[in-house]
């Protein structure tokens, strides 16, 4: 496992920090990446982490790859965003269990959908109230471990460069 970290999450990490793309970049890179592949619509992220990279000039690559990274964890925090949500509008639980939702979309088709719709904007609403903390902390915990993690290639690097140079 600590080999496949390395060599598909801090291998590149280090790759964009050594072609002096910085820590400050890399990290909204991956924090973007994080908080939009949780977004609780199946289907929207690659979109959304998209115009997000357009939008703020980020590195397209680091925060799509963080984005697939996720995407367990969105499937993971869906029915958590939608209980949130509903928390938060105080409505009733929704049942959520496979045969009561096939059966709802047995029964009435146009029930389910509207259903559905309402569940994902509960859930929607939940992510907009906890993404906005979730991003700066990721940002905050991302920015130091690669203003650490570039200090130290730079070290490298220079101790390589003196060694070179004797």
């Amino acid at each position: 496992m600590m080999k496949f970290i390395e060599r598909r999450i801090v291998g590149p990490i280090k790759a964009l920090l050594l072609e002096g793309i910085t820590p400050q970049k890399i990290a909204l890179s991956l924090a973007c990446g994080i908080v939009l592949g949780v977004f609780p619509i199946l289907g929207s992220t690659t979109l959304l982490c998209t115009l997000a990279v357009l939008a703020l000039g980020l590195n397209l690559p680091a925060t799509q790859l963080v984005n697939y990274f996720v995407y367990p964890l969105q499937l993971l925090l869906i029915l958590p965003f939608i209980r949130a949500g509903e928390f938060l509008l105080r409505t009733p639980r929704t049942p959520l269990s496979l045969p009561q939702m096939l059966a709802i979309f047995n029964a009435n088709h146009l029930q389910a959908l509207r259903l559905l719709w309402v569940l994902a904007l509960q859930g929607m609403l939940a992510w907009l109230v906890i993404a906005p903390f979730t991003f700066f902390l990721l940002y905050k915990i991302f920015l130091h471990s690669l203003i650490r993690l570039a200090a130290e290639l730079q070290r490298r690097r220079s101790a390589r460069n003196t060694q070179g140079a004797a």
